[in-house]
This record gives C-alpha cells, structure tokens and sequence, in this order.
C-alpha cells in the first residue's frame, strides 16, 4: 500500500510560479513510476507528466511542456512538480499518481486526493 499526499497548491496571478510536492508513505516508492495529472471543473482528467522509477526519464504533456517541470528525490520518497508561467486555464485539481513499471499512468495503482491550483487573470 502507497499513500499520497499532494501539497503547494493555491492561489496565484497568471505568469507566477508555483511547486507542488508529492509525499509517498508504505511500500517502496522508487519502485513505481510517479505521474502527475489535473482535473478542472467540468473536464476529463488530464495527464500532465510523468517520471520513471529512477528519475531520469520524463515524459510531458504538450499543454505543459517548457512550462513544468517534474521531479522526484526517492530519498526523500517525494515527487515535484514545478510550474512556471501559469495561466488561467491552469486553474483544476493537480493529483500525483503511483504507477508500477509496464502499467499506464492512467491505469495508475495509486492516486493522493489532489491539491488546488487557481490561477487568477
């Protein structure tokens, strides 16, 4: 068993910067690949990025891509998600998700329970 817990989120003007983390608890976190996903009111849950179990691959959405940037310190047992330049349409949940090697992050095993991001104009 994995539990989640996002954090960082809040309120920020377009154009601002802010970090979320992601803290694992349980089983071993460097053994699952880490993702990072958001769900604004009334949309389909997006995925945004995602990185491999050692940190050294990643994998961005076109919506964010040069935007955010994601990280992960296993020591730590705790995934970042960086986010630069924000604009409105960033406004949603953001959820990190635990996903084992082969599974898609969509078909993740483990989810947080998500942390807001509003990002006002």
């Amino acid at each position: 068993q994995v539990q989640l817990v996002e954090s960082g989120g809040g309120l920020v003007q377009a154009g601002g910067s802010l970090r979320l983390s992601c803290s694992a608890s349980g089983r071993a976190f460097s053994s699952y690949n880490m993702g990072w996903f958001r769900q604004a009111p009334g949309k389909d849950r997006e995925f945004l990025v995602g990185i491999s179990r050692n940190g050294i691959s990643t994998n961005y959405a076109n919506s964010v891509k040069g935007r955010f940037s994601m990280s992960r310190d296993n020591t730590k047992s705790t995934v970042y998600l960086q986010m630069n330049s924000l604009k409105p349409e960033d406004t949603a949940v953001y959820y990190c998700a635990a996903a084992r090697e082969g599974t898609s992050y969509t078909r993740a095993e483990y989810w947080g329970q998500g942390t807001q991001v509003t990002v006002s104009s």
